[in-house]
């Protein structure tokens, strides 16, 4: 016994290796278990239907996702009382296949609404009573037909304006505020345990908009509405000051015992690219994702779209691109690999 106590003394006695530190992540979805996050993306689902190499990147990068049109309404309910649910289950079903969890995008907003309903509400033939059956009935088949396979809901999408009023939409109009109560009342009896979130824009920096929003919070909670979360969309340019506070904002609304998420996060730039250009790019990127992580209510990262291929920036600002964590042939960027490299 003798030599063998030797050997086990030596092997004490020798100095241990080195700490490393954390390994590299290799892909956004191995990065989202190791911070314990979920990292989505917004889904172009005729890209998912229709291109290999688009869907073997979505279901292996990430482990949460969004339908970036197929839940809005004009998709859903293009003629009144006709559903055509095609493409948002094939979003769900796809996820449900990949292990990704499901945001809902948007049970009501001001766009994307189909042309019986404007058209109605302009001419008079759909009257107040009558637009709130019709809200009541969309949001309530909706979250129904998804029970059980949405984790969250953007219940309302954009419901401040930028000098910090409430938007006025066809929503405002004939209904007033309480639509917004109405609205998480219903989705909350449909589905009790998806969350149920407010989104918006410039969220993180507009100051009026922040103050309103927290307002609304904070009257919706104090009448009892169910709402869980807040959602920072996120629709940053490396032409404007990154928003330096944007953790802050975060706590504020934390504070009020809310979840938070960056839902729709995308770097747009001016055309043309420049590798100097691509290190801002990819500084933003590796801001957000330290700021949510720094929030211990920060629960999801989303983009919105990861490749430049399908992305929706070149559409509306002219001659702005490039906004995306991968190029057109789906190479990563150097946002790519500084979202791997962040450590909480």
């Amino acid at each position: 016994m003798k030599p063998l106590i030797i050997a086990l003394a030596l092997i004490l006695a020798a100095p241990l290796p080195a700490y490393a530190g954390p390994r590299t992540p290799r892909d956004l979805r191995d990065l989202a278990h190791q911070q314990g996050i979920r990292i989505g993306t917004a889904v172009d689902v005729a890209a998912l239907r229709g291109e290999a190499d688009y869907r073997d990147r979505l279901n292996r990068e990430f482990n949460h996702v969004t339908a970036e049109n197929a839940m809005k309404w004009e998709s859903v309910e293009p003629e009144r009382g006709v559903y055509t649910w095609a493409d948002a289950d094939a979003v769900v079903h796809n996820a449900q296949r990949n292990r990704q969890r499901v945001r809902g995008h948007t049970l009501v907003w001001h766009n994307q609404l189909p042309a019986w309903l404007t058209s109605g509400v302009a001419d008079g033939t759909i009257g107040a009573d009558e637009l709130r059956e019709i809200l009541r009935d969309h949001i309530t088949t909706q979250v129904r037909r998804y029970k059980g396979k949405i984790r969250a809901w953007d219940v309302v999408n954009e419901v401040v304006e930028e000098d910090g009023s409430m938007r006025q939409s066809i929503w405002l109009t004939h209904l007033g505020p309480g639509y917004i109560a109405d609205a998480f009342r219903w989705a909350h009896r449909a589905d009790p345990h998806a969350k149920l979130y407010v989104n918006d824009f410039n969220l993180e920096w507009n100051a009026p908009k922040i103050e309103t929003t927290l307002s609304l919070v904070k009257d919706l909670q104090a009448r009892g509405v169910p709402i869980d979360g807040i959602g920072f969309q996120g629709h940053l340019g490396i032409q404007y000051d990154y928003p330096g506070d944007w953790a802050n904002v975060m706590r504020r609304f934390a504070d009020l015992g809310l979840e938070v998420a960056i839902t729709e996060l995308d770097v747009r730039m001016v055309m043309p690219v420049t590798e100097e250009k691509l290190a801002t790019q990819a500084d933003y990127y590796r801001r957000a994702l330290t700021d949510c992580l720094s929030v211990e209510a920060c629960q999801e990262l989303t983009v919105w779209g990861f490749t430049d291929r399908h992305s929706w920036v070149p559409g509306w600002f002219a001659g702005e691109g490039s906004a995306c964590l991968l190029d057109e042939n789906l190479t990563p960027k150097p946002a790519y690999r500084a979202l791997l490299g962040v450590r909480a």
